[in-house]
């Protein structure tokens, strides 16, 4: 296990390190410079900027300049958010997306599991096929058709809800929901077929010869053996959950991370651009890495070795 962390480690940082460098030269090949937006600037304050920030440094040295930054985990300064550090607005701006993240998970995690445990247990019965429809429209609606449809309906219509901002915990609950929606059906999806599999198995037959009850079958044996393609799932889905909510903050009219990346990309704020791109990469291969080190958790019969066993 300590090898095996190790090696994912360092896997991680390698991997950072390169698309450090990709991110950096993606934006260099960009024309122009944050600056040469701004109107009505005297092109000597534009060179003051350039001066500044080092723009007017050979391309290379550069580079050197912001890997050196980079290994001392400085992500510098904002261009365009006048003395504001890209730790700082990441720190202020991922804390709503963060928030709305792990509620989503939490939603999509529960409700996934029992909708798809109902459906298997009740196999080509009137709520088996009722959670296949609401699955088949979980993964077919844009959750940004959810959103809009939750603000009409329960927002605007029936009035139980705010449809922007987030004052007060009630406001939580529409941009969860939105959130949360595709990925709840797709875990009771995969909960559905893998339990179907499972319980036909000739380790859940014998369960049952040996006179024991349903409800222990079911938690210990067939659960647990039938919830690890979920826990595949679980993994990606929380990074794509927590750095893919963009569309829901704007929605929603919440100031989370997703705005400021948004803005930065308008705005050719280099800094921030890579500052984001980075920190989301970083919470991918950790939701990655945490996922592997649950497999054994989950199922005994995976061993973590220097063979990938």
């Amino acid at each position: 296990m300590v090898r095996y962390v190790l090696q994912k480690l360092l896997f991680m940082i390698v991997s950072i390190l390169v698309l450090a460098s990709a991110t950096f030269f993606l934006m260099k090949a960009i024309p122009g410079n944050p600056f040469q937006s701004e109107k009505n600037v005297p092109p000597a304050i534009q060179e003051r900027l350039n001066e500044q920030y080092g723009l007017n440094d050979p391309l290379f040295e550069q580079y050197l300049r912001y890997m050196n930054n980079l290994l001392h985990f400085d992500l510098g300064l904002s261009m365009k958010q006048q003395y504001t550090s890209v730790v700082d607005v990441i720190k202020n701006g991922f804390v709503y997306s963060l928030q709305l993240g792990v509620f989503a998970i939490i939603l999509a995690i529960a409700a996934g599991l029992v909708l798809g445990l109902i459906a298997a247990l009740n196999h080509r019965k009137f709520l088996d096929g009722f959670t296949i429809f609401i699955a088949v429209l979980g993964v077919s609606i844009p959750n940004f058709v959810v959103a809009t449809g939750l603000q009409f309906i329960l927002g605007e219509k029936l009035g139980w809800f705010s449809v922007a901002g987030l004052k007060q915990p009630s406001d939580f609950v529409l941009p969860v929901l939105a959130l949360s929606f595709l990925p709840a059906a797709f875990i009771a999806r995969l909960t559905r077929s893998s339990m179907l599999e499972v319980l036909t198995a000739d380790y859940i037959k014998t369960a049952r010869a040996k006179g024991l009850s349903g409800r222990v079958i079911l938690v210990r044996h067939a659960l647990r053996n039938a919830i690890l393609p979920v826990v595949t799932y679980v993994g990606p889905m929380t990074a794509n959950i927590i750095t893919g909510s963009v569309i829901i903050e704007q929605i929603f009219g919440i100031g989370g991370l997703g705005k400021d990346f948004v803005n930065s990309i308008t705005n050719r704020d280099y800094t921030l651009i890579m500052g984001v791109t980075l920190f989301y990469a970083v919470i991918l291969m950790v939701a990655r890495f945490l996922t592997d080190i649950a497999y054994g958790f989950v199922d005994p019969r995976i061993k973590l070795s220097r063979k990938g066993g």
